[in-house]
């Protein structure tokens, strides 16, 4: 029986997709719900699944456009009894099975006898001119030298003396060092088709720097609080919650809180109104092998720091998997992206459409600043805020970062909607 799997829909608006790579080469065995192809659309990459078990026929070659709802292949269920296909990468080398012949071996033929262990020479007496305390070893010489049991002095010893060549060819080395092999010129080029992934992103940041008027604002802050807060808790924080802390849960957390006090860096356009979402779905800008993918962390006004930070790790794993969905990258009323992870030490982020604030977070450098009168070393990092003007005003803007700025450098404030212990117990 012949199946035909049909090119499945990511989204509603999406009419045409185009073949990313197979998975399988034409005439393949393969299982029943097998990942057999990568389809990529002007949203994400998904995967192309067989219904059936059986042999596959292609029908549309790696970077086609196709339309949603057309045959990428066909599967024949007759041979599905066949052998599976086999994947197109070769296994590594360590994960190779044994030959057959080294698998029927015995115990005792495949135990090796443990080699004789080698009595320690007693060093030889020293006088004040055989010290060898400058003399320099490589890794690969100790290891030798503790195999064989032998000291410098042994080893040294064992030379018995110096040619004059040696020394020559010594001085030589040092003198004139073997110089680096000067590169052949080339004028060759790589030429790769844009993926409509890529063509997607490349129009939406064009159509952003056009149709809005984009400012950035910048500020710093002091990582001490928040790195030693990290630090002191992180092994309690493993073995309860089973993953690590990072810093990413915080900025979320702080993000959402800041958007309370200013909810226009929440908003966005829609025709000739200005929509305030109440709730905050922050996206997370992740870079994937395919280009940059933006996972929706929902709510995050309601969550704690370790639900958000088990939910970044997931979508995160999903996106540079391909496992994301179309609803998982939907929507999103602010996003944050991450550009210290490269060593980014500043930059402007593009706003992330219809969306009208995108925060950017920076590599942490320490910095000499003044604290209390004081000069002292601090982890610092900068930050940006990118906002659409046309909705933001800029006191919301600076407002915005001073607020998260106080909540990094203050995390236990986080706990008290942007109060301190002391204020909550005063009722200020």
């Amino acid at each position: 029986m012949i199946i035909e799997i049909k090119v499945p829909s990511p989204g509603e608006s999406i009419t045409e997709v185009e073949i990313g790579s197979w998975l399988v080469s034409d005439g393949d065995i393969v299982e029943k719900d097998q990942e057999i192809a990568e389809i990529e659309s002007d949203k994400a990459t998904l995967s192309l699944i067989a219904s059936e078990a059986g042999a596959v026929s292609i029908k549309a070659e790696e970077g086609d456009s196709i339309e949603v709802g057309a045959v990428a292949c066909t599967i024949d269920t007759d041979k599905a009894g066949e052998a599976p296909a086999k994947p197109k990468e070769e296994p590594k080398a360590e994960e190779k099975k044994k030959a057959p012949a080294e698998e029927k071996k015995t115990e005792a033929e495949t135990k090796k006898p443990e080699p004789p262990k080698t009595e320690k020479k007693p060093e030889t007496p020293k006088s004040s001119g055989d010290d060898v305390s400058h003399v320099k070893t490589t890794p690969a010489a100790k290891a030798v030298m503790e195999a064989e049991g032998l000291s410098i002095e042994e080893v040294l010893e064992g030379l018995r003396r110096l040619s004059r060549k040696d020394v020559e060819t010594a001085a030589d080395t040092l003198k004139n060092p073997p110089a680096m092999q000067k590169p052949e010129a080339s004028r060759e080029e790589d030429r790769q088709t844009m993926s409509s992934l890529r063509k997607k992103l490349s129009q939406r940041l064009v159509s952003v720097k056009n149709e809005t008027a984009m400012l950035t604002t910048f500020n710093e802050l002091d990582m001490t609080n928040v790195m030693q807060l990290r630090k002191t808790y992180q092994e309690r924080f493993v073995e309860k919650h089973g993953f690590k802390l990072g810093f990413m849960s915080f900025f979320t957390k702080a993000v959402s809180e800041a958007l309370k006090q200013h909810p226009g860096v929440n908003s966005m356009i829609e025709g000739d109104e200005i929509v305030t979402p109440r709730y905050h779905d922050v996206g997370i800008a992740v870079m994937t092998p395919k280009g940059l993918m933006v996972p929706i962390v929902r709510n995050v006004e309601t969550k704690s720091i370790p639900e958000i930070e088990l939910e970044i790790k997931e979508l995160a794993a999903k996106a540079r998997n391909r496992k994301l969905t179309i609803e998982e990258m939907t929507g999103g009323t602010f996003t944050i992206t991450n550009g210290g992870v490269f060593g980014s030490l500043m930059s402007t982020p593009i706003i992330n459409p219809p969306q009208s604030g995108i925060l950017g977070m920076h590599a942490i450098k320490e910095r000499p600043i003044a604290v209390n009168g004081k000069v002292e070393i601090r982890p610092m990092m900068y930050i940006a805020l990118s906002y659409d003007h046309r909705v933001i005003d800029g006191k919301d803007s600076v407002g915005f970062l001073v607020h998260l700025k106080e909540f990094i450098e203050n995390p236990e404030k986080l706990l008290f909607g942007g109060s301190s212990p002391e204020e909550l117990l005063l009722d200020l």
